[in-house]
Parts: structure tokens; C-alpha cells; sequence
């Protein structure tokens, strides 16, 4: 009983080391600038307009992979079928990839020269459209592998069940699949918005302007990090107050499950 008590206190030592190390430089930034600074710079139309624009373009990229990625999500936690490994190691490619790399990888695509770009009639270099799927690319793993695992966890016995009591496959996915699988699919969609509001390598490669938040940040840190500051911690405040309130709903529709 000694071993394993001063086990898990040693264990909780260790993490909260990387606790500490993950959390100081937050609060670090977040007490580095006076409410009045920080007030200013939220009245600042340029500001404004950055994080609106960062906020909106990730819930569209959110959005995007919602309606492709939970499709390819249960197909890939139910189906086994050739080549199924290499479609799971491909939808991984934008995590390990250098995000200044899939930028540009993006770019020869999106270009108007583009295989994309170049026939669709819409312009992503330098336009929203741009920013979108440099942060649809970078965040819809988050919200696949996240979406395949809540449909894995659902029995199959009660897909079955439904399909023999005269349900369609779609009305058993509506039904019964994705309801189980929804907080799996909430989470997803959390992180994704997260990791599409923080995107900036891929972004700055094909869409500079409009400026989203990070671009701005960036941009403002070439006259001093005095000036680039203030933004970052109110796009701090935002995402955090976002970000905490959505897991209280995630953990509350679990709670009612």
C-alpha cells in the first residue's frame, strides 16, 4: 500500500512539472499587460476584425470537416477494406507535416495557376476562402480520429438491432450511431476549432490578407513584442473562455448520458 501511494505521488510530482511548464508561460502573458492596454487594443477596429475573421474562418473550417470527415470517420471505424491503413496514415499527414511545408504544398493547389485554383473560379491566394482550407488542412485530423473512435465505442449489436427492426442504414446512423458517438464528435470539433483559430505557418503561406489574429500578431511584432503583446493575450481570453465553455457542455451532455 506504501509502494503505491508514494508511487502515484511521485507520478503527481512528475506531471506537475509539465503542468507548471505548459501554464507559466500563459499566465505569464496573460498578466503581462493592464486592463487598460488590453481595453484599448480591444476597441481597435484592425484588432477586432482579425479576431473576428480568426474566429470565423474557424468555424468554417470546423464545419467543412464535420460534414466530410464523421462520414470518412465511421466508414473507417466500421468497414475493413483494402488500403484502409494508408487512408488512416494519410489523414495524418497534416500533423507530422511542417506547416510552412503544407502551406506551400496548399499554394500549388489553391494557386491560380493551381489545379484547384486555377478552375473553380474562386480566389484563395491572399482571401478567405485561403485561410479556410489552410485551416481545414492542419485541424481535420483532430476531428476524424476523434469522430472514429466515438463510432468504434458504439456497439454494433445496436446498429443491428435498429436495421432488424426496419430502419434504413441512414436512419440507424442518425439514430442510433452518431447520437452515441456525438461526444466524441463534440470533442473533435473543439479541437479542430482550436488548432484552426492557432494556425498561422500554413495561413501566411497562402492568404497574408486579411489578416487573422496570429498574422497580425506576427506583423505587429516587427515594431516590438510591445505591440504585438496585447493582441495575443486578448486572443488568449477569447479562445480559453471559448474553449472552457464548450467542454462544460461536452462534459454535461456526457453527465445526461
Amino acid at each position: 500500500m506504501r509502494k503505491i501511494e508514494f508511487t502515484t505521488i511521485f507520478f503527481a510530482l512528475m506531471g506537475f512539472f509539465i503542468l507548471l511548464f505548459i501554464i507559466l508561460p500563459v499566465l505569464s502573458l496573460l498578466f503581462s499587460e493592464s486592463p487598460e492596454t488590453l481595453f484599448e487594443t480591444a476597441k481597435n477596429p484592425v484588432v477586432v476584425n482579425a479576431i473576428f475573421l480568426s474566429c470565423y474562418t474557424a468555424f468554417l473550417a470546423t464545419l467543412i470537416a464535420l460534414i466530410f470527415g464523421v462520414p470518412l470517420a465511421y466508414v473507417l471505424a466500421r468497414k475493413n477494406f483494402p488500403g484502409k491503413n494508408v487512408v488512416n496514415a494519410i489523414i495524418d499527414i497534416p500533423i507530422v507535416i511542417p506547416h510552412t511545408v503544407a502551406g506551400i504544398a496548399l499554394l500549388t493547389v489553391f494557386s491560380s495557376n493551381g489545379i484547384v485554383g486555377g478552375n473553380v473560379g474562386i480566389r484563395f491566394v491572399d482571401a478567405i476562402p485561403g485561410i479556410v482550407v489552410a485551416m481545414l488542412f492542419v485541424s481535420a485530423p483532430f476531428l476524424i480520429n476523434s469522430a472514429r473512435e466515438g463510432f468504434e465505442s458504439v456497439d454494433p449489436k445496436l446498429e443491428n438491432v435498429s436495421r432488424s427492426l426496419g430502419a434504413s442504414p441512414l436512419k440507424t446512423f442518425f439514430k442510433i450511431s452518431f447520437p452515441l458517438a456525438s461526444r466524441n464528435i463534440l470533442t473533435g470539433s473543439i479541437m479542430t476549432w482550436a488548432r484552426a483559430i492557432s494556425e498561422f505557418g500554413a495561413v501566411i503561406i497562402i492568404a497574408y490578407y486579411p489578416m487573422i489574429a496570429p498574422t497580425l500578431i506576427w506583423d505587429r511584432l516587427s515594431y516590438g513584442i510591445n505591440y504585438s503583446r496585447p493582441v495575443a493575450v486578448i486572443l488568449i481570453l477569447i479562445c480559453l473562455t471559448v474553449f472552457i465553455a464548450l467542454r462544460i457542455i461536452s462534459g454535461r451532455n456526457h453527465d445526461k448520458t
